[in-house]
């Protein structure tokens, strides 16, 4: 299997393979950013992959989410995420997990050990809740912020969740996150002014998930080329972090 990383090897180095290789890293989120962010990984040499959505493949998840096929419609994403991922690099140890992801269910999902945390995860609790956790346990996160009502992935940048602005997510997160004591965190957050969706349906799901922290939002637009982007970046960035470059 040496031949599937030997590109790779030639810019982090055997050591740089190594750690990888022994490396344990979870993503939580199966979506646009988090199913591309997967794949990343996994085509890069990490060596244990958890792997973390309560969801199904729909046909709206089509234009952007990697693990979406008209073949895995139906299935849950966990499931078509990793024989998709095992299909790339058999190797692999992906452990899914298959469950909400909320403060009561982490201790289950994220293990001790885990070497790196990728929020992927759409919904504010969820994601407050995780960098809650990740803040008490000492564990490496970097959390995605919205990829959604976006058009130029190439204002994407890396930064501290306290020096972002201009996207609404971030705002909420930076205010709650000091409300729970979490003095830093770093993010991924795109600097484009956010566009009007011009679909109006609400997603009544994510509603009922943030309806203690904010109203009710409109169901974001996405497109093919910007949340892949993001879990790209995003993977890329703990890869860097792994192998010391």
């Amino acid at each position: 299997m040496n031949e599937i990383f030997s590109r790779t090897r030639m810019l982090v180095g055997s050591q740089g393979m190594d750690r990888l290789k022994a490396a344990k890293v979870v993503v939580l989120g199966l979506g646009g950013v988090g199913g591309a962010c997967a794949e990343t990984l996994v085509r890069s040499g990490i060596g244990t992959l958890i792997i973390a959505d309560h969801d199904v493949v729909t046909l709206s998840n089509l234009n952007r989410q990697i693990i979406a096929t008209m073949e895995t419609i139906g299935m849950r994403k966990t499931q078509a995420a990793k024989a998709r991922l095992l299909s790339i690099h058999p190797e692999c140890q992906v452990i899914e997990k298959d469950e909400f992801i909320l403060m009561d269910t982490l201790p289950g999902i994220i293990p001790p050990d885990a070497d790196y945390v990728i929020d992927c995860i759409d919904t504010v609790t969820a994601k407050l809740d995780v960098a809650q956790w990740c803040h008490k346990k000492g564990i490496p996160l970097i959390s995605s912020m919205g990829a959604g009502n976006k058009l130029d992935p190439t204002q994407l940048v890396f930064t501290d969740i306290y020096k972002t602005n201009v996207c609404p997510l971030a705002k909420v997160m930076r205010r709650e996150l000091k409300k729970r004591g979490v003095p830093t965190l770093d993010v991924l957050y795109s600097e484009e002014a956010a566009l009007e969706p011009e679909d109006e349906m609400i997603s009544s799901v994510q509603d009922a998930i943030q309806s203690e922290l904010k109203p009710k939002r409109k169901t974001p637009g996405s497109v093919a080329f910007v949340p892949p982007v993001a879990g790209m970046m995003l993977a890329g960035y703990v890869i860097r972090k792994l192998t010391g470059r």
